[in-house]
This record gives C-alpha cells, sequence and structure tokens, in this order.
C-alpha cells in the first residue's frame, strides 16, 4: 500500500494578490516568480473564488502548521511582516505559535521539545 505525501494547498479567497502578497512577505521572503509559493518543497497555492466568504468564520477548522528549529527567529520574521498573533503558547510537546492570515486562516509555527 502507498502512503501519500502530502505537496500542495490550495487556498481559496476572494482577494488572491492581497493573500498571495501576505503569504511571500510573511513566510517566504525571498520567493519570486509566478505559481504556486514554494514554502520548502510544499507548494501553496492561492486561487481567487467566489463560492467563500471574505472570512473565515471557523478557522480553528483547518490550521497549517510549520515545524521550526528557532521559534523566536521565526517569530521576529513574522512580526516584521506584520502577523495578526492569536495566541503563543508554551506547552509540555513544545512552543506554539498561532497566527491569522488576512481572511482570518490559523497558521502556526512549532518548535516541538527535543528529548
Amino acid at each position: 500500500m502507498t502512503t501519500l505525501k502530502p505537496s500542495s494547498m490550495l487556498l481559496g479567497t476572494t482577494r488572491p494578490t492581497e493573500m498571495r502578497d501576505w503569504y511571500i512577505k510573511a513566510l517566504a521572503p525571498g520567493f519570486t516568480g509566478d505559481g504556486p509559493i514554494d514554502l520548502g518543497g510544499f507548494l501553496l497555492v492561492i486561487d481567487g473564488r467566489n463560492d467563500v466568504e471574505a472570512k473565515n468564520e471557523q478557522p480553528g477548522r483547518a490550521i497549517i502548521n510549520f515545524d521550526v528549529d528557532d521559534f523566536d527567529a521565526m517569530a521576529a520574521q513574522l512580526d516584521t511582516a506584520g502577523v495578526h498573533w492569536v495566541s503563543i503558547e508554551d506547552r509540555e510537546n513544545g512552543r506554539f505559535g498561532t497566527f491569522a492570515d488576512p481572511d482570518g486562516n490559523y497558521l502556526q509555527i512549532i518548535e516541538w521539545k527535543r528529548a
């Protein structure tokens, strides 16, 4: 049996240009070009849609997680990009930072505790 490996995600929005610019500024400041945004081998496709609301009313339903080796450095990059932090928590298994994109979708950076 084959195990699938996620390779990309489609993010529908009513304002694709603004969202694309935000994602590049916050998560991939060195990215150039058209098409999917490469987030370390995982591709983010941002698509203009008229069948979605402008704001996500249930942002905790699906959260994009990013493992980081240096939480503080990544948080500083996100602060520079002007992200809206929902929460930053130290938990038993690591440090979690939840933030929202302009449509209200949640994302997290996680620095897992090493055993």
